[in-house]
Parts: C-alpha cells; structure tokens; sequence
C-alpha cells in the first residue's frame, strides 16, 4: 500500500471516529427536546461550518457551481435531500433503541448501500465478477447481521423496562423501522460524493487542493439535508410547543455549546471522509465508505458500552449484540475487499 493510500485510511479511519463521538453530548441535555437539540445542530452541521469550510478551501466556489452541468447540481442536490431525511431519522432512531444499536443498524445498512448501489450504476458488468460477489455477499452479511442485532434490542428491551409494560415493545419496533430507514436514505450522501466527481474536478482545476476538492459537494449536499430536518425539527417545536425550551433561564448555555459541538464533531468526521477518498483515488468513494462506517460502528459500540447502555443485560443478550456486530464488521471488510478488487 503507497504512503497516499496509508494517508487516505488514515484520515478515513479519524472521520469514522469523529462520526461515532458527536452525538454523545446529547445525552447530557436532559431539559432539551430532540427536535431543541436538533435544529441548532443541523445549521452548524449543515449550513454554516460546511460553507465556510468550502470559501475558505476553494478557491473561486461561485465559479466551480457556474462551470459544472446542471444534471450534476441537481444529482448532488436531491441526493443531500435523500440523506437529509436519513439524518432525521438518525436523530429519532438512535433515541429509541440506544447509542449502540443504533448506529450498527443504521451505518450497517449505510455501509452496504453505499459501496453496491453505486458501483452497480457506474458499471454494472462488475456485478458479475469477484468484486460484485463479494460485495453482495456483503450485503447478506449486513441482514444477518440486522437480525441478530434486532433480538439483541429486543431482549435488552425486555430485560431493562418496567415490568408489566407494553411501551417497550411498541417503542423498540418503531425505532427498529426508523433505523433501517435512516440507513437507506442515509447512504444517499455517499451518492452525492461520487456522482459529485465534476464539482471535484473543477474545484481542482481552480486551485483547490486534492484533500479539499470536495468542500463544494459537501455544502451543497448537507444545505439540501438541512431542509429535511429543518422542517422536522420546527414541525416538532409547534406540535409539541417546545419552543420555550430555548430561552428557559434553567437550561444551561452549555446547551447551545454541546449542540454547536455537536455540529462541528460531525462536520469534521464527513470532511476527514472526503479527504481520505479523495488520496484513495478514483474508486475512493466505494473503497472508503464502508471502512469508515466499519470505523463508527466500532467506536459507537465502544462508546455505548461505557455510557452504560447495556448495563444490567443478560450475557446472553451481550452475546447476541456482540455477534452482530461482528457480522457487520465483517460485512464491511468483505465489501470493502470486494471493492478494491
């Protein structure tokens, strides 16, 4: 492996870290809503660090949107949308089933989608050789995976709720949709990514460096996401008159701090992912997401594991958990072998 491809992992490798980490201050802003929390993280993470990020990184940005076709824009744009509800639901599932869970579930399914689905857009013939069928053995893995996973939340359900309850039940099935939703709609970003080559290319071709080339995709893509949960979050804020909850002299100023940290924590996993695709070279974008989602899981678990998300779980419960994220590890590593064939 050459010094750029180590370079490229390794900047991979810290966007699946970051990924991982930036929703742990959430946990400590008990007097704020979901959608309190939400919606201030959403314009950090999606508006405002993403722009200034590219104006600062590309050099003449009005100028690389006016010389790229408008098929692309409008690619780059409906896909930021796709993954913007995605997002959403990120936000409403890992509520509902845990740190831990959520995240296997969702990123596994991310995982999957984002590496086959492309490659069997750009060329479909490889579908049929070594590299498709690995990545489609991929693929089944991520199911088998996702079910051991589901009775693993299931009976975690079971064994940590009030006795006698049928909330836990309703409420795990409905975050276990929500999950495997997110993870559809959320590899939608990884679209954007490749489809997006032109906005690369030209913001090379103006003296953008290679490591900040995709800066013009991202704020594009995450602009059209941050109107889906945009309109989530203030759909929730009237529906459930939490507004207030912003200006309550109880809540903390740290709030406006843990969801601006939120924000950039987030960003800087997304851009760390396109610096490492791009010194992966021209199948970076296949050969990248899964190790990054392999990257989150892995840290998300870890970081589930400590806040005490599975404290007073059977071992037998453990056991299931842990074997599916196993599966889904390897799930990502068969795919991503799969795509550097």
């Amino acid at each position: 492996m050459t010094k750029v491809n180590l370079w490229g992992v390794a900047w991979v490798l810290a966007g699946g870290v970051l990924n991982a980490s930036f929703i742990l201050p959430m946990k400590r802003m008990k007097a704020w809503r979901w959608e309190n929390i939400w919606l201030p993280y959403s314009v950090v993470a999606m508006v405002i660090v993403p722009w200034m990020l590219a104006m600062t990184t590309v050099p003449s940005l009005a100028r690389v949107y006016h010389a790229t076709s408008w098929p692309v824009l409008i690619k780059v744009s409906l896909f930021g949308l796709g993954w913007g509800i995605g997002s959403t639901l990120f936000g409403v599932g890992v509520t509902r089933v845990g740190m831990a869970l959520g995240y296997a579930l969702i990123l596994g399914i991310t995982a999957s989608l984002g590496s086959l689905l492309p490659l069997a857009v750009l060329d479909p013939t490889r579908l049929l050789t070594r590299q498709g069928y690995m990545l489609m053995a991929g693929t089944a893995l991520v199911i088998c995976g996702l079910a051991l996973l589901a009775i693993a939340g299931q009976r975690r359900e079971r064994e940590t709720s009030v006795v006698g309850s049928g909330m836990a039940t309703s409420r795990f099935g409905l975050g276990l949709l929500v999950c495997i939703l997110s993870g559809i709609f959320s590899a939608m970003l990884n679209f954007s990514f490749i489809f997006g080559g032109e906005l690369r290319e030209r913001s090379a071709l103006l003296g953008a460096s290679t490591a900040a080339s995709a800066s013009a995709i991202w704020c594009l893509a995450l602009s059209a996401g941050f109107l889906a949960n945009a309109g989530y979050c203030v759909y929730l804020l009237k529906k459930n008159r939490t507004w207030h909850l912003f200006s309550e002299p109880a809540v903390p100023l740290v709030y406006w701090g843990g969801a601006i940290l939120m924000g950039v924590t987030w960003l800087g996993g997304i851009a760390a992912y396109g610096v490492g695709a791009a010194l992966l070279g021209t199948l970076g974008g296949i050969v990248g997401w899964p190790v990054l989602m392999a990257m989150t899981v892995v840290g998300a678990n870890v970081l589930g594991a400590m806040t005490g998300e599975w404290r007073g779980v059977s071992r037998l419960s453990r056991s299931y958990w842990w074997a599916g994220v196993a599966c889904l590890l390897l799930a990502v590593y068969v795919i991503a072998m799969g795509s550097a064939a």
